[in-house]
């Protein structure tokens, strides 16, 4: 397995790291970081990359929430998965295992979803484990099904032809090779905006780079045939969404379509002149409305224990 391991861009040290076990024998990994009382977010990262692409969140949510990240399969620390183990479904499954083995059952958590993440959340939107924890969810950069029609990395105008070239891009099996100032450049005009940062290009590049081959090419062909939006419709939390108005893999018509859908939608953020790194391109946007919507929708477990209590005493007098 390949591992980002890049000291500028990394996020603490986890308070803990585990193995969770997904429904079909699968492990993922799981970092935990914060005190374990306090708000707690859920962090699913986006195709071809890894807890790491999250630094930024961890580093700043870390001090006053319990931020739980985790390696979508055959990235970062999570093996492989197994034959027939790519599927919407699998990344569903994967989600309710790391939610059941990190949240005491009721406990709620804000979970944020970037790209495929958010996919992941789309796709799991019907799930008990979803249902029972999420109190609201954040998409950032991500849609619902269409993303080779819509994609607009390869610069012709829309057609079967440009679909078709798009899908064998997600589905290419060339290796990405190291990371120099010609990926760079390739990977910021693929998936970043115009004026990114160098050093935050150089932190994506070395993040998507580190992805073993066989995982980047067996979620590109998911990605490809993804179709999730009827599942938007039973994303019934309050959801934001966040994108960048620059965005070439999923333009801001899939943000747009997704907030219109949402049945309790919190209204769309558009990020001028950023692509589809939200989280790394414009880290204090992301962090700002995870920490919005978990002082909005999610008490501490002490402040839950507290009202539990108090309303237990109040049964008993009766």
């Amino acid at each position: 397995m390949s591992r980002l391991l890049h000291r500028d861009g990394a996020p603490p040290v986890p308070a803990s790291e585990l193995f969770v076990t997904s429904a079909d024998g699968s492990r993922i990994h799981v970092e935990v970081y914060g005190p374990e009382d306090a708000p707690a977010v859920v962090l699913a990262h986006g195709w071809t990359c890894n807890t790491h692409f999250w630094a930024a969140q961890i580093r700043d949510l870390a001090a006053d929430h319990r931020v739980i990240a985790y390696d979508q399969r055959g990235h970062g620390l999570t093996p492989e998965p197994g034959p027939g183990g790519y599927s919407v479904d699998a990344l569903a499954d994967d989600l309710e295992a790391v939610l059941a083995a990190t949240l005491a059952p009721g406990r709620k958590a804000v979970l944020a979803g970037h790209s495929m993440g958010g996919m992941t959340l789309m796709a799991a939107a019907r799930r008990p484990g979803l249902r029972e924890h999420a109190a609201a969810v954040l998409l950032c950069s991500t849609g619902s099904g269409r993303l080779t029609a819509e994609a607009t990395v390869v610069p012709l105008r829309p057609s079967a032809f440009r679909t078709r070239l798009t899908t064998a891009i997600l589905g290419a099996k060339a290796p990405l090779g190291p990371v120099n100032p010609v990926s760079k450049r390739i990977l910021k005009y693929a998936t970043m905006g115009a004026g990114s940062a160098p050093g935050r290009v150089d932190t994506c590049a070395r993040i998507v780079h580190a992805c073993p081959r066989r995982a980047r090419v067996g979620w590109g062909r998911v990605l490809a045939e993804l179709e999730v939006t009827a599942e938007v419709r039973e994303l019934r939390v309050p959801t934001a969404v966040i994108a960048g108005t620059d965005d070439r893999l999923t333009p801001p018509v899939h943000a747009r379509a997704i907030a219109a859908a949402l049945p309790v939608g919190l209204g769309l953020t558009e990020l001028a002149g950023a692509g589809h790194m939200t989280p790394v391109e414009a880290p204090e946007a992301v962090t700002a409305k995870l920490r919005e919507l978990t002082t909005r929708y999610v008490a501490t477990v002490k402040a839950t224990e507290a009202t539990e209590a108090a309303t237990s005493e109040k049964e008993d007098v009766a």
